[in-house]
């Protein structure tokens, strides 16, 4: 990858980040890179950016806490930076894969599959494509980041525990956004629509646990590495599952 110039500043634009970051700088140059691309014809809105608007929002605001520019209690604190910085880059490098696979024409992971499978859906509604990939992301993507960031760091899993909380209880903070910004106001979602049935049935907190429980058991499962590999796809294929009941068709 290309080395940046290093300094404190985080443009707000669509231009080149340049900061003392290049591992995380580089991912959110990249999630820019697609917030900017020419939608599709066809009027359908695109599932995938949708979730990549929601997760360059995550991203960055990672970034300025990395950097102790986000307040105490907004954050959850300042985060140790090469852990923090670490673990965020992971985690991100498995969707933009997936994303690159899928623009190769490549089959993407599993728990990916049904968002690129409806990105452009008339009947699945922006919230659905937000808690899709969200739901393949933390299911299936965090806990194997938790993984890869421990052998980039020499370290184990409860090294991480508290890095990864934070970034859980500042994903959970951005969840109350998303649902704010992408659920219909109260004049046009009644209690009978499936969307409220669908947006109620995930919840980013269980799905947090049981990544966290899953990256102990794939930490202990790698000096075996054929059972880990089975557990991994097992773990993908069910993630996939619950991404396809998540896109069903609300209109």
């Amino acid at each position: 990858m290309a080395q940046y110039e290093q300094t404190q500043e985080l443009p707000a634009g669509d231009g080149p980040v340049v900061t003392a970051f290049p591992g995380i700088d580089q991912v959110i140059g990249r999630m820019r890179a697609l917030r900017s691309a020419r939608p599709p014809a066809g009027g359908a809105e695109d599932g995938v950016a949708v979730f990549n608007r929601v997760y360059l929002t995550v991203t960055e605001t990672v970034r300025r806490a990395v950097t102790g520019t986000v307040p105490r209690q907004t954050a959850g604190g300042v985060f140790p930076d090469r852990p923090a910085a670490a673990l965020d880059v992971r985690f991100a490098e498995r969707y933009l894969a997936a994303v690159d696979a899928a623009a190769a024409g490549e089959r993407t992971p599993d728990c990916w599959y049904p968002l690129f499978q409806y990105r452009h859906h008339p009947g699945v509604r922006p919230l659905q494509f937000a808690l899709s990939g969200i739901n393949a992301h933390i299911g299936h993507d965090l806990p194997l980041a938790v993984v890869d960031t421990c052998r980039t760091l020499g370290c184990a899993p409860p090294d991480l525990e508290e890095e990864f909380d934070r970034v859980g209880d500042l994903l959970l903070m951005l969840e109350e956004r998303i649902r704010e910004d992408l659920v219909p106001g109260p004049d046009l979602l009644e209690l009978a629509d499936p969307l409220t049935h669908l947006s109620g049935s995930w919840s980013l907190e269980r799905a947090r646990e049981a990544a966290w429980s899953t990256a102990l058991v794939l930490w202990r499962l790698r000096e075996v590495p054929l059972l880990a590999e089975e557990f991994r796809r097992r773990l993908d294929a069910g993630a996939g599952l619950v991404g396809r009941f998540l896109l069903t068709p609300c209109r």
